[in-house]
C-alpha cells in the first residue's frame, strides 16, 4: 500500500511527561482496584523495585486514503405470539466509498519495546504533543529509533485500513449491526513524523515473583502480570 515514505529518523515532536515517580506508584495502585481475583494482600505487600519513565520512539504516519468498503448489515424485528419470542433477522449489503485523511497512525519505532504491549497502552492524545527539544528528556530514559518509517509501514497499513473500515461504518446508520466483510484501501500520499510518547515501566516483586507494568503517561491506563487468587477464581466460575 505505501510507497517511499517522506521524514528523517529523528523526533519532530514529543509528548512530555506530566506524572512523577510518587504519582506513577499512586496510579499503579489505584489500577489494582476492581480486580476482583487479585489476592487481597497484593497491594498492601507487593514491593516496588524500580520506577522507570522512559520515552518510547514512535512513527506517527498521515495518509490520504481512496478506500471501498463492503459492510454486512442487519436489522432486528423482535415479535411474540401466545406460544413464544420471536427475532427476525434481514441482512443487507451496503457498500461505501470515499477518500479520507487518516491521521497520527501510530507505530513504535524501538525493537527492544514489545509491539502488544506498546498497542495495549494506546490512545495517547497527540493534541498535546509540541516540537521536541533536548530539555524535555531531562529527569527521563529515552530509547532510540532503530526501526524506520519504511520498516514500519506493513504494521503502519493494517492500522490504517481498520481506521477506514471503522470511519466509514460510522456513516452506515439506521442498523442492529454492521460488519466489514470486504475492503481495499489505496494508498494516496503519506507522511511519517517521529515522536516520543511518555510510558511509566514498573518493576515489582512479591512472594520471590516479579512483576513489570507498562503504564500510558497521559492516561494511566496499565498493562501486565498480576497473580491470581485460585480460591476467589473457583468461587467466581462456579457460583
Amino acid at each position: 500500500m505505501m510507497g517511499k515514505l517522506s521524514g528523517s529518523m529523528k523526533s519532530d515532536l514529543v509528548i512530555p511527561f506530566k506524572l512523577n515517580k510518587k504519582a506513577a506508584v499512586a496510579e499503579l495502585k489505584k489500577n489494582y482496584g476492581g480486580k476482583r481475583l487479585l489476592p487481597k494482600v497484593f497491594k498492601d505487600e507487593n514491593h516496588i523495585d524500580e520506577v522507570k519513565g522512559i520515552y518510547v520512539p514512535f512513527c506517527l504516519f498521515d495518509v490520504n486514503v481512496e478506500a471501498d468498503v463492503r459492510y454486512e448489515a442487519t436489522r432486528q424485528r423482535h415479535y411474540s405470539d401466545r406460544k413464544s419470542d420471536y427475532t427476525e433477522t434481514s441482512y443487507y449489503q451496503v457498500d461505501r466509498r470515499n477518500t479520507i485523511a487518516v491521521r497520527d497512525i501510530p507505530v513504535d519505532g524501538s525493537s527492544k519495546m514489545a509491539d502488544d504491549i506498546m498497542e495495549s497502552i494506546e490512545p495517547f492524545d497527540y493534541s498535546q504533543a509540541v516540537p521536541f527539544q533536548t530539555a524535555y528528556l531531562a529527569g527521563y530514559l529515552a530509547e532510540k529509533y532503530d526501526i524506520d518509517a519504511q520498516e514500519s509501514r506493513h504494521r503502519a497499513n493494517a492500522s490504517i485500513k481498520k481506521s477506514v473500515e471503522i470511519s466509514f461504518a460510522e456513516t452506515v446508520e439506521g442498523y442492529s449491526s454492521v460488519v466489514a466483510k470486504e475492503s481495499d484501501t489505496r494508498i494516496l500520499s503519506a507522511r511519517a513524523k517521529y515522536a516520543l510518547l511518555p510510558v511509566w515501566y514498573l518493576h515489582t516483586s512479591w512472594k520471590e515473583n516479579k512483576y513489570v507494568f507498562a503504564m500510558n503517561d497521559q492516561t494511566g491506563r496499565l498493562v501486565g502480570d498480576l497473580p491470581l487468587d485460585k480460591a476467589k477464581a473457583r468461587r467466581w466460575f462456579w457460583d
